[in-house]
């Protein structure tokens, strides 16, 4: 079976990325920075945004496959690949705009976690009582 909902939430995962990863090249080549940060802040933080993006989202695309290879029900993996991205989209623009707090890093976060709990959860559950039994 094609994991196609996780090839369109990941599709719509790696423009973000781009974008982000934009914003880092547009930003180190206006300051003519070549590697590093070069004590730029706002470089610093275009940096951090793209790196965070990079920790979290693989790992969550990989359950997401997961879950999807392993039959769950599409609108747990609807739910999960939107609310993921829309997490990401949260927190990029809450820490893009502030490296302190803002309801979007927040709220982006916290989204996030809840969505790989969520997917962690669910692929136990998967394992625990429809191939163990």
């Amino acid at each position: 079976m094609m994991p196609r909902i996780t090839l369109l939430v990941a599709s719509l995962h790696v423009l973000l990325y781009v974008v982000l990863a934009l914003r880092v090249v547009l930003h180190r080549r206006a300051s003519r920075i070549g590697v590093g940060t070069g004590g730029d802040a706002a470089m610093a933080l275009r940096v951090r945004v793209h790196g965070n993006f990079a920790e979290y989202v693989p790992l969550a695309l990989l359950m997401l496959a997961l879950l999807e290879l392993s039959a769950m029900p599409a609108a747990l993996l609807w739910t999960c690949g939107v609310a993921l991205l829309l997490a990401r989209v949260l927190h990029a623009v809450g820490l893009g705009r502030s490296p302190g707090y803002s309801f979007g890093r927040f709220a982006g976060t916290l989204l996030t976690f809840l969505v790989l709990l969520a997917m962690a959860l669910a692929g136990l559950w998967r394992f625990l009582v429809v191939y163990t039994l």
